[in-house]
Formats: structure tokens, sequence, C-alpha cells
């Protein structure tokens, strides 16, 4: 039988950010997959040689708009460890809420393209309607809607008041309410489940042996999650990795769906432990010296920083893996086999970040 040979990106419909594959299909099935990246790179890590390390937060942000929060702690986390800074109780406690709306606010995102992608716009658009309430509360405590830059290194740069709060906790539960009513239709629905069960499929063993992360491995029933480490204060909260077993991009849909609602939960326990104190430990001592390598979850999965520190302002050495890139071996794993018109779909179910894949 003829081969085709066809091409899927950089720019497609259903990919927010560049990347290329090129499909070896043969009668509509995808036989090989080989992706092409490099469209987007800038550099940022060799930044650290010429900035300073308390500027490098700033560009640590700008790995990634959706998931910038948690590349500001897992960076300031990777400083304060090298230096033996103690940050206060109370910051570590903002760190996690802002992460958690972080995450709620990538899945939403995730979940209205993933509706797009198989023609669902209705539902694409109700999603993105309810994300809305989560990047006004950013923007109310933060002043910006996607980067809200609150690290610094030794904690916070801002306190939420006790009107913010209550506001937050009333938001939430319309949060809830909305993503509620739309469970039946991400969960049920036939349309959906058409485009989605069995799509994709990465069994348990293939997604911890090619090392996927996040929803694409916890959607294989893999239960593994950073933040059981109990870095920051996910420590003093309660709760559980989210784990799905088919494998397939129902099971992944169906992860970052429940997780919206993990998030909500851990945000109410975070506010309802909030300790009084400090906003930010005093950085005194020298300038980073040492190595330190740093886990934290983003919402598309493990996210790993190794810093070297040479005792200047300036690092010697930062280097960041993102989950994504961690879920590309996994990617091309899914696809032979699988129809044309399911590439976008399974492509899209490991929600790829470029940017933060080429940095």
């Amino acid at each position: 039988m003829a081969t085709t040979v066809i091409p899927f990106g950089p720019q497609h419909p259903v990919l927010p950010e560049p990347v290329h594959l090129t499909l070896k299909v043969e009668d509509e099935i995808v036989k090989e997959a080989i992706p092409a990246l490099g469209y987007v790179h800038r550099g940022l890590e060799k930044l650290a040689e010429i900035r300073d390390y308390h500027q490098m937060i700033t560009v640590c942000e700008r790995v990634c708009g959706i998931c910038s929060m948690i590349h500001g702690t897992c960076y300031s986390q990777s400083i304060e460890e090298l230096m033996g800074i103690e940050v206060p109780a109370r910051a570590e406690m903002l760190r996690v809420i802002w992460s958690e709306l972080h995450r709620m606010h990538s899945h939403l995102l995730w979940l209205g393209l993933f509706a797009d992608a198989f023609g669902f716009e209705a539902l694409f658009m109700q999603f993105w309607k309810v994300r809305e309430r989560i990047m006004d509360i950013n923007e109310a405590t933060a002043g910006s809607r996607v980067i809200v830059s609150v690290n610094i290194i030794g904690g916070v740069r801002t306190d939420l008041s006790p009107d913010q709060l209550r506001w937050i906790l009333s938001e939430l539960e319309i949060v809830e309410k909305e993503v509620r009513e739309m469970q039946d239709t991400i969960m049920n629905d036939y349309s959906v489940k058409a485009r989605t069960v069995g799509v994709g499929y990465m069994s348990k063993d293939d997604a911890y042996i090619l090392g996927a992360a996040g929803p694409t491995l916890r959607g294989s029933g893999v239960a593994s999650d950073m933040r059981m480490l109990g870095y920051g204060a996910y420590s003093e909260l309660d709760f559980e990795p989210v784990i799905e077993t088919s494998g397939d991009c129902w099971a992944r849909s169906a992860v970052r769906f429940r997780e919206v609602g993990q998030s909500i939960d851990l945000v109410r326990q975070a506010i309802s432990k909030l300790p009084e104190g400090d906003l930010a430990a005093k950085v005194k001592g020298n300038p980073p010296e040492g190595e330190v390598y740093m886990r934290v979850e983003q919402p598309r999965g493990e996210c790993v920083y190794y810093i070297r520190g040479n005792g200047t302002k300036h690092l010697d050495r930062l280097r960041i893996r993102t989950p994504t890139f961690a879920n590309i071996p996994p990617l091309l794993h899914m696809l032979p086999g699988c129809e044309l018109a399911d590439v976008p779909v399974i492509v899209l179910a490991i929600d790829p970040c470029i940017s933060c894949t080429e940095r």
C-alpha cells in the first residue's frame, strides 16, 4: 500500500503553539510520526549568566504564561534551598493558593481547547466562560490575569486581605457549581465519548517506561504527583493524586476535569489554614552557591529545575525540564495505528506547551 506523507503543523487550528509532525499515513491510518521542534526557542536559560539571580524570577515566570506562578515558585524554592532561607508559613500557603488558581485556569483552558478539537464549540465557550472568574481573581489579587509575579526570593511580595479571601471563596463556589454542570457532558456525552474513548491508548506500563508526566501519566493509572512530595505548604494539605485507568484521551480529560475540583478544594484548605505572619524572609548572606535539583507539579506534570550557583549574583547554570518535553515520547508512541482524523485530539490530549519545551 502506498505511503502518504502529511505535514501536521507547525500552524494548525488545534495547536495553540507551533510544533511540527511529519505523519506517514497508509489508508488514513498513521504508521509513523516524526516531530520537529525549535520554532519558538528563546534561550531563556542562558540569561541566568548575565541577569541577577533575583531578576531571573521574572525570566522564569515567562517560560510559560499559563503556569507562570509555578515556574516562579520552583525557581524561588531552588534559590531559597541553596541559600538556606526559611520561607514564612503564610508565604508558603499563599504560594499554594495562587499555584492552584493557575492549575484551575490552565485545565479549564485546556478543556475548552479539547472540546474545540472535536468540534464541540458550545462546550469550548462554556469552559472558557468559567475560566474568566479565575482570571478575574488573579487580576484582583495580583494585578495581572496571567503572570501574577507574586514570588520573590524568601516569600511573596503581596498579601490577601480577609475581604479578598472571602471573595475568592464565594467565586470558587460559583466556579464549582458551573463546572459541575458540565460534568455529565465532558464525562458521559455520546459525541465526546465517540471521539475520545479508546483513542490514543497508552498502557500503565508504557506510560511509566516512556516517562510520561502529569495527567498523561495519571490517565494511564499511575498515581504520581509531585505535590505529594510535600514541597511548600502541600505537606499540610489533604489530597490524593487523581487517576483514571483507561489510558485513553477520555481518561486524560477526566483527570484534568477532576483536578479542577481538587484545586478548588486545595484553595479552600489553604485559606482555612492560612496563618498570620510575615510575607517574606530577609535575604542575607552570600549569593547562591552549590547545586540544587527541585521538582514541582505543574498543570501538565512534573517540572524540574536544576540550578548551580557560584557564590556570585549570576548563576553558573539554569536547566529546566518541562512536562511537555517528557510527554513527547508517549505522544509518538500513541500516534501509530490511529486514524488520521484522531491526530488533533491525541496531540491535544497531552496539553502540549511548546513555549515551555523550547524556552
